[in-house]
């Protein structure tokens, strides 16, 4: 289902089926199975550039984290956890999961597979305009249900508070490649 090189195990035929479903459902626009599998597109380069010390872990982390999506809650990421564990997922992979609800406001993240897990999952900020200019398009639509005002006043505070970290993207490998990007496109947008 999900495209990836290095993927350390192959998931049963049964969760790729819940997978492939959640990822399908029609409030998504960017939290879709395109996602996931450009998340594992950088799963795979941190494997070969720096490696992963819990692979297995990771990647169960990286299909699930958003299997679970209601834009109108707030507890999707423990969801998606609980959906993982149902699924085999262990307790690090989870404890990954649970990060992602944490994106802009960790100081830092708990260790290098965790650093490279989120900053894999933010890497879209430092996308091409293009890309980023889409992904803000899905993000918009996955919001449609919040009035436009409060909308755009809610997007740009989280723009403006990715902006005033010091660094956007916690590993270096990330840093060094998309933070110039990321800042870029984060400032065009937080002054539109």
């Amino acid at each position: 289902m999900f495209e990836c090189r290095h993927a350390p195990l192959t998931l049963p035929p049964a969760t790729e089926a819940v997978l492939a479903a959640a990822y399908a459902e029609p409030q998504r626009a960017y939290h879709t199975a395109q996602h996931i599998t450009d998340v594992l597109r950088w799963f795979d380069a941190v494997a070969e550039a720096v490696g992963w010390h819990d692979p297995v872990s990771v990647y169960h982390a990286i299909v699930f984290h958003d299997a679970v999506y209601d834009p109108t809650r707030g507890d999707n990421e423990a969801r998606s956890a609980e959906l993982a564990r149902a699924h085999g997922a262990s307790d690090r992979a989870c404890e990954l999961i649970l990060l992602t609800a944490q994106h802009g406001k960790l100081a830092a993240a708990p260790d290098a597979d965790a650093a490279h897990f989120l900053d894999a999952d933010t890497a879209i900020l430092g996308a091409d305009p293009e890309s980023f200019e889409a992904y803000d398009a899905g993000i918009a639509f996955e919001y449609s249900h919040v009035p436009p005002d409060a909308y755009r006043a809610g997007r740009i505070a989280f723009l403006k508070s990715m902006l005033a970290r010091p660094r956007i993207y916690y590993s270096d490998y990330f840093f060094d490649r998309l933070e110039a990007a990321a800042r870029r496109n984060l400032t065009l947008m937080a002054r539109v």
